[in-house]
Parts: structure tokens; sequence; C-alpha cells
């Protein structure tokens, strides 16, 4: 049953603009509150979009929505987005600026929110170069890492089942719409996946201040997956045992270390710069 459906009264097509919702008690309120939650998310099977990066990647993704909600204003400031998401939606509502923010997780939401159905997860291989999370738990860095994943080229992310959810809705929104465009998955058992990964060749790149080399100072033209750990304690040990080649990123006196998603970042540019010097 599509989410639009669950606990009242569907309206497929529902085209009549000339209703604005402005109920803050109306069931699809409660529906988008719902899948604010990854409990909700997993058993609606259902990811929560809210403002124009990422409705517009969705559109390039060519994904439909299921509900499909906007304000006014918003709609008259956006009139390409605006007939994309019509074109595209089952649902489509009119509501007002209350109910919108009612609707979303933001302080200042654009005015567009909407629900459309997860797509069947796939294995993500990694041939050359991957992005791998053990515990990274603040959804804000792993958008980040994605957004810059997405941008440097890697084959996919893989996460660790205990980091933050990737359809979490600050996790996409932090990505800036870079979610769709990045193969991902989650990871029940990580250190299976990279024992086979470092069977198939491919070298474990972790970064540690401890490490005797540099980010600069080792090969990272070969296949790679580079592995960041959790914020505060790293990476578990089970996963540090792991590590071929341990690097550290050189620091001014006094600094301690870097943001998690600003040492992925730097890393993962460092591996295209390798790279690019071969071509």
């Amino acid at each position: 049953m599509p989410v639009w459906a669950s606990g009242f009264e569907s309206r497929i097509p529902h085209y009549d603009l000339g209703f604005m919702i402005t109920s803050t008690q109306n069931p699809l309120v409660k529906l988008f509150k719902k899948l604010q939650t990854a409990k909700h998310r997993r058993e609606l099977d259902t990811l929560f979009l809210e403002g124009n990066n990422l409705i517009d990647e969705a559109v390039q993704a060519d994904r439909t929505f299921e509900v499909f909600c906007f304000t006014e204003s918003w709609r008259d400031r956006n009139p390409d987005l605006y007939s994309w998401g019509v074109d595209r939606s089952d649902r489509i509502e009119l509501v007002s600026d209350e109910v919108l923010k009612a609707m979303t997780m933001t302080v200042n939401p654009e005015g567009v929110v909407a629900s459309c159905l997860k797509r069947a997860m796939t294995d993500v291989a990694i041939d050359s170069f991957g992005l791998v999370l053990d515990r990274v738990q603040d959804p804000g860095n792993v958008g980040t890492m994605i957004r810059t994943a997405a941008g440097v080229g890697v084959d996919g992310l893989w996460a660790s089942s205990d980091s933050a959810d990737l359809d979490n809705p600050k996790v996409m929104r932090s990505s800036a719409g870079q979610w769709f465009r990045l193969p991902m998955m989650t990871v029940n058992h990580l250190p299976d996946r990279l024992r086979e990964a470092q069977n198939a060749g491919m070298q474990i790149v972790t970064t540690t201040m401890t490490a005797t080399m540099t980010l600069w100072d080792v090969d990272l033209t070969k296949p790679t997956l580079l592995v960041l750990g959790n914020e505060g304690a790293g990476l578990s040990p089970e996963i540090q045992a792991l590590t071929d080649v341990p690097v550290s990123i050189p620091l001014a006196r006094g600094v301690e270390s870097l943001n998690v998603a600003i040492a992925a970042a730097v890393v993962m540019y460092e591996v295209q710069r390798q790279r690019s010097m071969l071509r």
C-alpha cells in the first residue's frame, strides 16, 4: 500500500489546487512527521524529501513522488521545478506556510516537501576507489561526505549498520542533492566485506595521527578503500586491525585533528590528484 493511502483516504490523482490545506491536524502532516523517523521510513519504505536541491535532484534521477506538497509562494518562485514536480507526482497538495512548516524539519523551510518510494537496495561494487564509514553517526557529516564523494567521483560508499541512516533527512539535505548520484549501501557486517575487498586486491587506507607516513607519501593510485571512523572514538578495533596503509594528514602545531568530513575530503582529493597525474 502506498504511503499516501496509509491511515487516510487515498485521492489519486489529486490536482485540485484551488483547495489549500490549512490545518496542521491534516493527516498529511502526520505522515510527513512519521517520515522524519527511521522506524517509519523503514516501515513505509519511503524517503522524506525537503527543499529545492533534493526535489530537483530527484527529478533529474527520474524519481516519481507519491506526495508533493508546496506553498503558494514557493510555486510562484519556482515555476519550472513546480511543473516538473507536478508531472511526476501521484498526489499534489497546496498547503499553507504554517502547514508546510509543521511538515518539515528545518527552521526556515523553502516551501516544498515530497515523499517517494525507496528503490530496492542493490549491491554496490567498488573496484577502484570507495569511501567506507565505520560508525560515523552525525548525519551532517555523512551527508557532507556523500556530497564530496560524488564530486570526486568515487565508485560508491559503504556504511556500517551502526552509522547514521543513509536515508536520514539531514543526511540527504547535507548532501546538497548529491545523494541521488552516489551509489551507496549499508553493510551489515563491515569487517567481512572489507576482508573480501582485500582478497580482491584493494588496499584499506585509514587516517591516524600516529601514522609514520602522510597521505602525500603513499601510493593512492592503487585500488583503494578509504575507511573513516566515528567522530569521537575513531575506528573500531576490528576495522583498525584490517588497515593496510595508515596515513596522517599534516596539521599545524597545536591542531590535534580535523572534522571527519573534512579529513575525508582532504584524502579523497589527494587520491584524485595522484590519479590525475597518470592521465
